[in-house]
């Protein structure tokens, strides 16, 4: 099978999964929705768009890694991740399917949550929308690298954030930049380097961090 066909049979496997389970959207929707309601009656009435904005990014990011702290563990719990390491496809498709699902998810659960905002706050600009597309990138890359190290650890749920969220930070500093100032485009350029890189090399160390 070509490393294409790999990757789309395991994205495939993740995207049934989730469907038959329905377990990670569910959750990361709650989840999103719960903090946008919190921030909504926790913000003091008259506070800026700039606070809103901020608060938007600080939701985005913490439902990402919910969603990403299972990622890999019906795999380890299940003994295919090893299955999945010594079959003979790429073992970078399967990073490459694992971010696909994971971004899957994180857009349909904005999908309701960008909206949700709107309502709690303030309309979403285009170009906020621009800058959550390339976070999703960005947050879905180098967290699927990350979760795969941390899924063999007993401590997952506390390795997983304390390697993600300061990877992630350049992540929400483009963001919120991109949401709050009047020239958004290099914050926009920003983070479209950021997802470019990291795709790569997430990409290549892949098949290092699931042989140890």
């Amino acid at each position: 099978m070509s490393y294409a066909g790999d990757v789309a049979a395991l994205l495939r496997k993740d995207l049934l999964l989730e469907l038959r389970a329905k377990e990670t959207i569910p959750a990361m929707a709650i989840f999103v929705l719960a903090a946008l309601t919190i921030f909504h009656f926790a913000l003091p009435s008259g506070s800026s768009d700039l606070a809103a904005d901020g608060l938007l990014w600080i939701a985005i990011l913490f439902t990402a890694l919910l969603g990403l702290s299972r990622a890999f563990v019906a795999e380890r719990e299940q003994g295919v991740l090893d299955g999945l390491v010594m079959s003979p496809c790429d073992r970078s498709a399967i990073w490459l399917a694992k971010s696909l699902s994971a971004l899957t998810f994180l857009v349909l659960v904005e999908a309701i949550a960008l909206p949700a905002f709107s309502v709690f706050f303030a309309p979403v600009s285009m170009t906020t929308v621009a800058a959550v597309a390339l976070a999703d990138v960005g947050l879905c890359t180098v967290g699927t690298l990350l979760a795969a190290m941390a899924v063999a650890s007993r401590t997952r749920e506390l390795l997983l954030p304390l390697l993600f969220l300061p990877l992630a930070l350049p992540i929400v500093v483009g963001g919120v930049g991109a949401s709050v100032t009047a020239n958004g485009g290099r914050y926009l350029g920003f983070l479209l380097v950021y997802d470019l890189v990291f795709a790569i090399i997430c990409w290549a160390s892949f098949e290092y961090v699931v042989a140890e």
